[in-house]
């Protein structure tokens, strides 16, 4: 869940106030991690210490209606040190071709320009690159959820930017599974894309979660709210999702 702290639009007591009332026992919010080379969506360095602050002071003030964690979404790129958090969802916003970041969550005119710019206009090169770098976000970030695993397809139910079922999309990241599956770190459900109008399900997709089970692999919802009225947004409709079994539907 993210806050007025970063791209949020609520105080982080606002938020705590809203998991109580919507009857969970746990809260964690997570402020996107400080990029360096892009500051318009994410904490600023010299407010993450009064962010971590607040955090344990509302664990302190609402102790006995909830349990209050402190975290952050550590994007790949990222170099804050992440030491006095409490967990950390490693996510991969960026691919990183030569010195320059893309966005793979922006626009997806940026990844149509991007792909023509880079990759010749072959789009599944781009998707190769992201999924080559999501299969490396644990090592990079020793992070204890994996963000929004197919977050480049954020995009595709509003037009033809790739198709889902490309063999070399498949393939790219089912490689990009199997090298995450053996470190046991949960997968993240995220219908952060659906609360806001992109998608009309969650990442990861249906079929990832599906080898992602028949792998042996685990889940964890999350609403990646950005605001109080979508904290645990469609948990209830999604729960099921996170059973370690295969063939199961919302």
């Amino acid at each position: 869940m993210h806050t007025a702290y970063c791209d949020g639009k609520n105080t982080p007591e606002e938020m705590v106030i809203s998991a109580v009332e919507k009857g969970l026992d746990t809260v964690g919010i997570s402020g996107h991690s400080y990029t360096f080379f892009d500051t318009s969506y994410c904490m600023q360095s010299t407010d993450i210490p009064r962010y971590i602050a607040e955090l344990r002071y509302l664990r302190a003030k609402y102790f006995d209606k909830i349990h209050v964690l402190c975290g952050v979404e550590q994007d790949y790129y990222s170099d804050y040190p992440t030491d006095e958090f409490d967990y950390i969802i490693g996510s991969v916003h960026y691919v990183k071709v030569k010195d320059e970041y893309i966005p793979v969550d922006e626009s997806a005119d940026i990844l149509k320009k991007a792909t023509d710019k880079h990759f010749g206009g072959d789009i599944y090169a781009l998707c190769e690159l992201y999924f080559d770098t999501v299969a490396d976000v644990i090592n990079r970030t020793d992070c204890d959820i994996i963000g929004h695993f197919d977050l480049i397809s954020k995009f595709i139910e509003r037009g033809e930017l790739f198709d889902t079922q490309s063999p070399r999309y498949i393939k790219a990241w089912k490689a990009a599974v199997d090298r995450l599956i053996p470190y046991n770190v949960p997968f993240e459900i995220n219908t952060g894309a659906i609360s806001r109008g992109y998608r009309t399900s969650p990442y990861p997709n249906l079929d990832i979660m599906e080898y992602i089970k028949e792998k042996g692999g685990k889940f964890v919802l999350s609403s990646d709210a950005h605001s109080k009225d979508n904290v645990a947004y469609k948990f209830e409709e999604y729960e099921s999702l996170t059973l370690n079994k295969s063939k199961t539907a919302p």
